[in-house]
């Protein structure tokens, strides 16, 4: 067998191995869950010993369980702030001072111009509710009562609407010498920022612990469900990084709550920087402490009503009489936008928060691929063009390495009458035959292997862009041309709308009809490959011509319900490798006659039906 042909063959087979093990054999692993059992436990409230820095966890336990038959409250009736800035408009309601109603005003649910925002938080009572609250937990000698939970309707004593140049601030007095302010900033982008201040009035000093919680009732409407991609909670704790899905948090119905790092909410907390909340496919909502604020995140689920939860529990403050105490904390809570995370990282300190956005197991390469194609995207405008410019780019930086392997590929053909000459002469005999094979190699300095390389190499590339176009928001909705609307979707045309030239749509994708009936993306995918075998001839043995002969055809269905982006990548790197290994192989003397074994593969196909 042509040495070369088994290089292409064992490539190409690998390639095919490899995606079908990532997508189906070995799923992302999920991490274990640390049972919590400190959860739901009166006796477990801050007592009234007074140290400064006791751990808040315990008390955050006893608010959550306390009021969580208040927090399905409806709250249509209760007064509401609005909420208006570039990027979002909701509002938060009084009553409980939630923040349950948030729609993101740049992004709507389809490509259909008159499509609904998308709507990321809902008051309870809707469906697919989701809200974030704020609250205290009360310690020594007070009582639920005594702090705000809820239910409790705040005043609104500052602003009108929360705006970024118009912050809002809420106050609520127990009545028995604590009066309470919740003051509320916003950016121009997803990110709010909120000050809990208490201030003691009374004649002894007082404990309590703040909080900060997200509740999510029921799975999201576009859970996507698919292993490559996190959807659920995800959390940072100094420096790990942990991540939960939906269904792992149903296990731990009855069974209490996952701590932070293994941590015993009843016996300390976890102190440095950190976040914890929500990730969907492409919206999140983060609580994010004050950084070297002692805190401890803890997530829960409530399998009565359906209930998710994600906590972040400071640490118990003391506050003396005639004194004020007071935390900040942060929400983020829109569109995982690659350069507004980055630059609430870089510019605002959030450690890691970029890591938010799903990298996958090759972030070393997705990283660096997300940020070559923003920044070409950035210059020319154009997602679909910008994938193809990123593919030159990429082809440049491994042309070096190409180019040994063409070179070899090209001494390999030389080489050819003197394998055929060594098979003549040692007939069967295997063994010699591979010893002269070897010492022919070295003789004349060529690496057999060297073909696989750059085929090879591009199976990481493959498996980053690809997750790069799947998981980030920049990619979703990007137009390309003509009918390439949406480059994260499978490409819409097919020969039933004439590739995209008539006013209707294709098969649905996902379909069996779209599967059968490819479109114009899939069908050049596979005819490139096709004409990249026809660089060389096509080998004599049978099973080899079979397998050749099938390989583009069975590409182009595999590949062709991706992602359109990802096709684009690939239809260009197959042009770009088909035009280095022409010009490669006929720099060192030899010749491919494209068109000569393009006839010569018709010309067997004919004499096979003769037969």
């Amino acid at each position: 067998m042509d040495d070369q042909n088994k290089n292409l063959i064992l490539a190409t087979a690998l390639s095919f191995a490899v995606i079908l093990v990532w997508f189906v054999m070995f799923p992302p692993p999920e991490p274990p869950i640390t049972e919590d059992p400190a959860v739901v436990s009166e006796t477990n409230a801050p007592d009234a010993t007074p140290t400064a820095a006791a751990p808040a966890a315990p008390a955050a336990d006893t608010a959550s369980a306390a009021d969580e038959t208040e927090t399905e409250t409806l709250t249509a009736d209760a007064p509401r702030v609005a909420i208006e800035t570039p990027s979002v408009a909701g509002s938060l309601s009084l009553k409980g001072g939630r923040i349950d109603t948030l729609s993101l005003k740049q992004y709507r649910e389809t490509l259909d111009p008159d499509s609904d925002i998308v709507h990321l938080l809902r008051p309870v009572g809707e469906p697919s509710a989701y809200q974030v609250l704020y609250g205290w937990a009360p310690g020594g000698s007070l009582d639920f009562a005594d702090v705000p939970g809820p239910n409790t309707v705040w005043s609104l004593v500052e602003g009108e609407m929360l705006t970024p140049d118009t912050p809002v601030m809420l106050a609520w007095d127990n009545g028995k010498g604590l009066t309470f302010n919740r003051i509320l900033e916003i950016d121009e982008k997803y990110m709010i920022t909120v000050t809990q201040k208490v201030t003691n009035a009374g004649g002894t000093a007082q404990r309590l612990a703040p909080e900060g919680r997200i509740e999510r009732f029921g799975l999201p409407d576009d859970l996507k469900g698919f292993f490559i991609l996190h959807e659920g909670a995800i959390r940072k704790l100094n420096d790990e990084r942990e991540e939960l899905k939906y269904g792992k948090m149903e296990d731990m119905e009855g069974g209490g709550a996952w701590a932070g790092n293994g941590v015993v909410a009843d016996s300390q907390s976890v102190n440095g920087e950190g976040w914890i909340g929500f990730t969907d496919h492409f919206w999140m909502t983060t609580l994010i402490p004050a950084a070297n604020q002692g805190f401890t995140s803890v997530l829960q689920y409530d399998g009565s009503r359906e209930i998710y939860r994600a906590i972040a529990r400071l640490n118990t403050l003391e506050v003396a009489p005639g004194t004020t105490a007071e935390v900040t904390t942060r929400l983020f809570a829109g569109a995982k936008e690659w350069e507004a995370i980055r630059n609430y990282q870089s510019d605002d300190g959030v450690a890691q928060f970029i890591d938010t956005i799903d990298w996958g197991w090759f972030y070393f390469l997705t990283k660096p691929i997300f940020w070559l194609l923003h920044n070409i995207q950035s210059v020319v405008g154009n997602m679909g063009w910008s994938i193809i410019v990123l593919t030159l780019i990429l082809k440049a930086l491994l042309l070096p390495l190409a180019f040994k392997s063409y070179v070899s590929m090209a001494k390999m053909k030389e080489l050819q009458p003197e394998m055929e000459k060594l098979k003549e002469r040692v007939g069967d005999d295997r063994q010699k035959l591979q010893q002269g094979m070897m010492e022919l190699y070295k003789k004349e300095k060529v690496n057999p292997a060297a073909g696989c390389l750059p085929i090879l190499l591009q199976i990481p590339i493959f498996f980053s862009l690809y997750k790069v176009i799947f998981v980030t928001i920049e990619l979703r909705h990007a137009a390309w041309f003509g009918p390439f609307r949406d480059l994260s979707a499978p490409d819409p045309t097919s020969i039933m709308n004439l590739f995209g030239l008539l006013p209707w749509s294709g098969p649905e994708v996902g379909t069996i009809m779209a599967t059968i009936f490819l479109g114009i993306l899939p069908l050049l995918l596979g005819i490139s490959m096709w004409l990249q075998q026809k660089l060389n001839p096509a080998p004599t043995d049978p099973t080899q011509q079979m397998i050749f002969a099938w390989m583009p055809w069975v590409f182009m269905f595999m590949l062709g319900g991706f992602a359109s982006g990802l096709v684009v990548y690939w239809i260009a790197n197959n042009v770009i490798t088909f035009i280095q290994q022409y010009s490669i192989m006929r720099s060192q003397g030899y010749k491919p006659d494209v068109f000569g074994n393009i006839k010569s593969s018709f010309q067997r196909k004919a004499k096979a039906e003769k037969k």
